[in-house]
């Protein structure tokens, strides 16, 4: 049993016909990830037989349905809808809500660029130190040591 659903070509996302994007939906593999193994395979390997595989492709496998779209996509678009609403995106703004942290499995999933997650982590790390700096601020007064000392009577 194949729970992966039909194969179909994607004329929305094509360069050509689609067939590229309708295989790498279809095993859930990132698009350029099939396009690059598509040429390296038309220029290295066999070329009539990917061209006409390729051309086979574009004839024998159906357009996808526009009502159809991935779930993939869905809860992207629907993540990217929440994220510019609440208006917080990486950064949790909220102490009251744990920040989800999302990692990639493989490494061709697309991603933020390498200096956004950079700048992201630093401001992280600004945050905690910040908060760290409070808490010092507050074990080392005064009113700390007050507060301990009442508690301890």
């Amino acid at each position: 049993m194949n729970n992966r659903g039909t194969l179909y070509r994607d004329p929305g996302k094509a360069r050509i016909a689609g067939v590229c994007a309708g295989i790498a939906e279809y095993f859930g593999l990132e698009l350029w990830l099939v396009r690059i193994l598509t040429l390296t395979g038309f220029f290295l390997l066999a070329p009539p037989f990917f061209f006409i595989g390729y051309i086979a492709g574009w004839f024998i496998l159906e357009k996808k349905p526009v009502n159809m779209g991935s779930k993939k996509e869905h809860n992207q678009f629907t993540e990217a809808k929440s994220t510019k609403q609440t208006g917080k995106g990486w950064h949790n703004t909220n102490t009251d809500e744990p920040e989800k942290v999302v990692v990639k499995s493989r490494i061709w999933q697309a991603g933020e660029p390498p200096q956004q997650a950079f700048m992201d982590i630093k401001q992280q790390f600004e945050n905690n130190e910040e908060r760290l700096r409070k808490v010092e601020t507050y074990v080392t007064s005064s009113e700390f040591q007050l507060n301990r000392e009442i508690n301890n009577l």
